[in-house]
C-alpha cells in the first residue's frame, strides 16, 4: 500500500472515508427485510457504466489508498465499512456526494481534507460504484456483516526504516514529544498493523496535558478538569490539583492536534517510512 500526502494522501483517504461517510444498508423499497438481516441498497433502475480503463485505474488508486481500511475490492477491511453497500455511495450523482466529503474532510473524526485532482477522484468513484452495481447483481450477495478482509502485512512494510527514522528525529519533528526508550519503547508490541498506523495518524485516544503556572511554580499533568471558572491536572504521582482560572496561567497541550497539523505535510514516503521505523519499536 501506498499513501499519497494530504494534499495527496492515501493513508488518510483510507481512514477519511472510514470516518467521513455514514455506511449502512440502504433499505429495500420492494420488499421488507427479515428481521435481523441488513437491508441492501438498491440498485439504480439504469446503473451507469464507466469505461474500463478508469476502473482500472480506480482500481489500482484505491488498493494504493484505501484497501487497508475497506478491503481490495471495497467490499470492507480490517476496520472500514463496506462501500458496497454504502446509502452515501449509493445516492451518489458523479461524485457530488463523496467528492466533497474526499476535499472538505472531518478533521474532528479523524479525517483530514484531501487536495485530490478531479481525475484521481473520478477514477475512484467508476471502481466503488462499478463494485458496488457488481455486489448488487451477484446472486449471492455478501452476508449481514459484509466480506470484511484482512489487512495484508506486505501493505504496511514497503517504507526505509532509516529512512523513517531520519524523519522522526528531523524534519517531522516527533523527539519533540515522543521518545523511542520512553513513550515509544515497546509500541510495535503493544500495537501492530492497521492499530500502529492509526495511532501514528490520528492517536484520538491520548490524553491532553497541562502546564500551569501559580504563584512563581509551575505544575504539569494530565488535564483533568477544564472549564471557564476551573483547570484542574494529575500529576505524575497521582495527585489531583485544581485552581482558579483567574488565578493562574495555563497551556493545555493536545497530542492530536500536532499529528493533524502533519496531515498536510506528510508526503507518500514520510507515512510509509514513519511506520516501518516504528514497527521496529519491540
Amino acid at each position: 500500500m501506498r499513501f499519497l500526502r494530504a494534499s495527496h494522501w492515501g493513508s488518510s483517504l483510507a481512514i477519511a472515508l472510514l470516518v467521513g461517510i455514514t455506511f449502512s444498508a440502504a433499505q429495500n423499497s420492494t420488499s421488507s427485510p427479515q428481521a435481523g438481516a441488513e437491508a441492501k441498497p438498491k440498485a439504480p433502475t439504469a446503473a451507469k457504466t464507466f469505461p474500463p480503463e478508469l476502473v482500472q485505474q480506480g482500481a489500482a488508486q484505491f488498493r494504493q489508498d484505501c484497501s487497508f481500511c475497506h478491503g481490495r475490492d471495497a467490499g470492507g477491511g480490517e476496520s472500514g465499512p463496506d462501500l458496497t453497500r454504502s446509502k452515501l455511495v449509493a445516492a451518489d450523482l458523479d461524485g457530488d456526494k463523496i467528492g466533497p466529503v474526499i476535499r472538505n474532510g472531518r478533521v474532528e473524526k479523524g479525517m483530514p481534507p484531501f487536495d485530490r485532482s478531479d481525475d484521481q477522484i473520478a477514477a475512484l468513484i467508476a471502481f466503488i460504484h462499478t463494485q458496488q452495481i457488481n455486489a448488487l447483481k451477484s446472486e449471492s450477495g455478501r452476508s449481514a456483516a459484509g466480506g470484511r478482509k484482512g489487512v495484508d502485512a506486505s501493505d504496511l512494510q514497503t517504507g526505509n526504516v532509516e529512512a523513517g527514522k531520519h524523519y522522526f528525529e528531523g524534519a517531522g519533528g516527533c523527539v519533540t514529544c515522543h521518545s523511542p526508550q520512553g513513550d515509544l519503547a515497546g509500541i510495535a508490541s503493544r500495537l501492530k498493523g492497521l492499530e500502529l498506523e492509526e495511532q501514528m495518524l490520528y492517536p484520538r485516544h491520548s490524553k491532553s496535558k497541562v502546564t500551569v503556572s501559580s504563584a512563581g511554580q509551575t505544575f504539569t499533568g494530565t488535564l483533568s478538569y477544564l472549564d471557564e471558572f476551573t483547570v484542574a491536572l494529575t500529576d505524575a504521582s497521582g495527585l489531583y490539583r485544581s485552581w482558579r482560572i483567574r488565578d493562574v496561567q495555563y497551556q493545555v497541550d493536545e497530542p492530536v492536534k500536532a499529528h493533524v497539523g502533519l496531515f498536510e505535510k506528510y508526503t507518500d514516503a514520510d507515512v510509509h517510512n514513519l511506520m516501518a521505523y516504528l514497527q521496529t519499536l519491540r
